[in-house]
């Protein structure tokens, strides 16, 4: 009661009455399969990360040094993977014939290695409910220098809920050394606050505890502005229109050489957002819900919450 008390939606609210009321269930393979999301968002001019190739069957398995071409670089995904599951991120090739590739956590694997993977991917070793799926290869995302002193190798991303249209509240998921590289919360990754109004970090959260410094490099996390601000919020808006689902998390990576880019949508969006911020969502959308009716654009919704949803620190 508590916490419902100073807006905190939980996890069975969320479920009954906000996901089952604004997500039909029709549209969840728009956002549950990336690369029907990924093409949903080419159609729409919206930037992702270059596709280079798809294997969609054991058979094609070999054709994947085919796809992968003179890439010294590229990352290996399931499209219905969940969780970050099964994504295989390659940052190089050694020089001696290049049949050993470096990941993003210094190991190797070999070509036989990757084969395997993929092969493993195809099975349904890492889709859904297990059935079976296809590989995607695609650009491996450059981390911007904005990051360099709050990530451990991976590639941070920015979380953005997307509420009836509106970004309604946003965090920073930095990669540690025991989410080994990934932006991921559940495996160990941090999440920091992102004031709306000003793009300006604010205090993180790691297993549940508030935190103010990347436990990997003791650099401090918070009052550091985002570049492209407005820009960030201005995609995840569009993204409500891309699926029809009026709750979704939209995932934003900030490459050094290409700017933002739509890494995958969510339907089921997690809720430690809440902590990060050290704030409810319910208010939020509440004051959302009062904005139904009428029509505006990307802008205009980008321009309203950032005047309604000001994060004061504590």
């Amino acid at each position: 009661m508590a916490l419902r008390s100073k807006g905190v939606l939980g996890l069975n609210e969320r479920n009954a009455n906000v996901i089952q009321r604004l997500n039909e269930r029709r549209l969840y393979p728009l956002v549950d399969d990336k690369l029907r999301t990924k093409r949903l968002a080419l159609a729409a001019g919206i930037a992702v990360p270059e596709l280079y190739g798809v294997i969609g069957s054991q058979h094609d398995v070999r054709r994947l040094a085919d796809l992968v071409g003179e890439h010294r670089d590229f990352v290996i995904k399931p499209a219905q993977g969940t969780g970050g599951d099964g994504i295989l991120v390659v940052t190089g090739r050694s020089a001696a014939g290049q049949r050993l590739y470096q990941l993003a956590d210094g190991e190797l694997i070999s070509s036989n290695g990757i084969r395997h993977h993929v092969s493993n991917i195809i099975s349904g070793q890492y889709s859904f409910v297990g059935i079976r799926d296809r590989a995607m290869i695609e650009y491996r995302v450059e981390t911007d220098p904005f990051f360099a002193d709050v990530s451990f190798q991976g590639v941070p991303d920015v979380r953005v809920l997307v509420y009836r249209g509106y970004p309604v509240m946003a965090m920073v998921r930095l990669p540690t050394r025991r989410s080994r590289g990934k932006a991921n919360l559940h495996q160990g990754a941090v999440g920091v606050g992102v004031d709306l109004a000003t793009g300006r970090t604010l205090s993180g959260v790691l297993d549940n505890d508030i935190v103010y410094e990347h436990p990997d490099t003791g650099a401090a996390i918070g009052d550091l502005v985002m570049p492209q601000w407005d820009y960030f919020l201005a995609l995840a808006t569009r993204c409500h229109a891309l699926t029809g689902l009026g709750y979704i998390g939209v995932d934003i990576v900030l490459d050094r050489f290409r700017g933002p880019l739509i890494l995958e949508l969510n339907a089921r969006p997690g809720l430690n957002i809440q902590i990060a911020n050290r704030a409810g969502l319910q208010g939020r959308m509440t004051t959302i819900d009062a904005w139904q009716g009428a029509e505006y654009s990307s802008e205009e919704k980008v321009a309203r919450v950032r005047e309604a949803f000001r994060t004061i620190r504590p």
